[in-house]
């Protein structure tokens, strides 16, 4: 039987650290199934869902921690499969806009508040391409549940918009 991983690392970025990690995996006949890695601020951050035999998961968990000497700080979590409630959508957006402190804060406190759920959220800035300001842009894929009144939820996310001065869209 096959046993679901979350792995969290945390490196100063390096050629080599995919590789270490992925050789680790695969000396235990480890499967890896998605990833987000990137660098950011000259550390070289991710995470990743891995499946291994229960029978390899000491050995594995033995090499990750081998790792250390590497410099990769690694979290090992076990996981289990996503339940998804009847009724749930998904549905991916977009915001762009000045940058501000903020404007995560505001968004995030309107999902909280329809039980939102974020399943994935990348953010960044970049300059503008006439004027050269700072822009803010992210992307985001959302959990809404049954509960949550859509109307609702999109109108809170346009008073946030309009106070932020951001656009938010939803893509359909």
């Amino acid at each position: 039987m096959e046993t679901p991983l979350v792995l969290t690392i945390i490196s100063p970025d390096r050629p080599g650290l995919v590789d270490a990690l992925s050789g680790a995996i695969a000396k235990n006949s480890g499967n890896w199934l998605e990833s987000r890695m990137c660098k950011l601020g000259g550390q070289f951050a991710g995470i990743l869902r891995i499946g291994v035999a229960e029978e390899n998961k000491e050995a594995l968990l033995s090499d990750l921690g081998k790792l250390e000497s590497k410099g990769l700080k690694i979290t090992v979590e076990s996981t289990q499969a996503i339940v998804v409630e009847e009724g749930e959508e998904t549905i991916e957006m977009e915001i762009l806009g000045q940058d501000r402190p903020g404007i995560v804060s505001q968004i995030s406190a309107a999902f909280a508040k329809h039980n939102v759920n974020v399943e994935e959220l990348s953010t960044g800035c970049r300059s503008a391409p006439m004027s050269g300001e700072q822009l803010f842009e992210a992307t985001a894929r959302i959990r809404i549940p049954s509960s949550c009144e859509l109307s609702e939820l999109r109108g809170d996310l346009e008073k946030v918009a309009e106070d932020l001065m951001v656009d938010v869209s939803f893509l359909d």
